[in-house]
């Protein structure tokens, strides 16, 4: 049996036990461990504020806390951005366990936002802050973490599917 046929003969035994979306369900989890992974190492590992360049001037490991949303927009209003973060993650994760088989993108795109809104949102109902630490200098962009990443790799896994999927007729 090739790894080809094995992966699809394993998609449809999942399929068969009620999980319909298996790749939401992978791409939830990786994205998730990946993001809290990386952000206890940054606590652990780093002083609030320390910087350590990786290639220095273009890209460094600078560990901040960010009050608020994307870019720091929102600071001090953290409240109702923890409960948009949950209900974000739980509206995606009934929706994909209610709905039909949805395309492989869709599946890891929506899998992916998952993690991220679900991973920004453990640390603003623990900390009421988003552990950030990812620091593109040369282009001057936010401190931003691995949840923030995940969300828009989902975002281009989305707009992929809705380019490259042939969709049935409308009639």
């Amino acid at each position: 049996m090739s790894l080809i046929s094995a992966s699809l003969f394993r998609r449809r035994e999942a399929e068969e036990k009620g999980l319909r979306n298996p790749l939401f369900w992978v791409a939830a989890i990786a994205g998730l461990l990946g993001d809290r992974i990386t952000k206890y190492w940054v606590m652990d590992a780093f002083q609030l504020q320390e910087t350590r360049p990786l290639w220095p001037g273009v890209f460094h490991f600078t560990y901040v806390e960010n009050p608020g949303a994307a870019f720091s927009l929102f600071s001090g209003q953290g409240d109702w951005l923890r409960w948009l973060s949950l209900a974000v993650s739980l509206a995606l994760a009934v929706w994909v366990w209610l709905s039909p088989r949805l395309n492989r993108w869709e599946q890891w795109g929506y899998g992916f936002i998952f993690s991220g809104a679900f991973g920004n949102g453990i640390d603003r109902f623990a900390t009421g802050r988003v552990v950030d630490f990812l620091d593109f200098r040369l282009i001057h962009f936010p401190v931003f973490n691995v949840a923030d990443v995940m969300i828009n790799v989902g975002i281009v896994c989305l707009l992929l599917g809705a380019w490259f999927v042939p969709h049935p007729k409308r009639r």
